[in-house]
């Protein structure tokens, strides 16, 4: 489900959670505050077929899907493509092992939840893979990000 069409040969993001809800806000927040397209995937599997049709910068992944956790996912999006740079983003205080790192040098970040957007997006910026990052675009989004339980914490 992209939020606009990449100009030719432009970078996007790409999303993945298995929440609906969750990647359809993300995907508009970002779209709009990012100069890059953002296309979102509930299922890590279609996300795993779609990527070598797309021409990705980054993905942002959620760690707990129902499938496969986000570094699996990683471990799977490696093999196709190693170069990619990954942010995983997770509800849980949780760490990893050396061991369980090692195996995925694509993941640049972990973003624990609640996050202000712009945290998110300076993440997408720092790991880039080119030298023409998005821009953070900042306007009067009808997002509001914060209140309780949200994922977001106030910009």
């Amino acid at each position: 489900m992209p939020n606009s069409a990449p100009k030719s040969g432009e970078k996007i993001v790409v999303l993945v959670d298995d929440e609906f809800s969750y990647i359809d806000l993300l995907q508009q927040l970002l779209g709009e505050h990012l100069d890059r397209p953002v296309h979102g995937f509930t299922k890590p599997a279609d996300a795993i077929r779609a990527l070598p049709a797309l021409n990705v910068g980054i993905i942002i992944t959620d760690y707990q899907m129902p499938d496969i956790n986000g570094l699996q996912f990683i471990a799977a999006v490696q093999k196709i493509d190693p170069r990619i740079p990954v942010v995983m983003i997770t509800a849980y205080n949780m760490s990893f092992t050396e061991r369980e790192l090692a195996a995925v040098p694509s993941l640049k970040t972990i973003v624990r939840k609640p996050f202000k957007w712009t945290t998110l997006a300076a993440e997408v910026v720092k790991y880039w893979p080119d030298a023409n990052p998005p821009q953070v675009i900042r306007s009067s989004s009808p997002f509001k990000e914060g209140g309780s339980g949200a994922p977001f914490k106030n910009a």
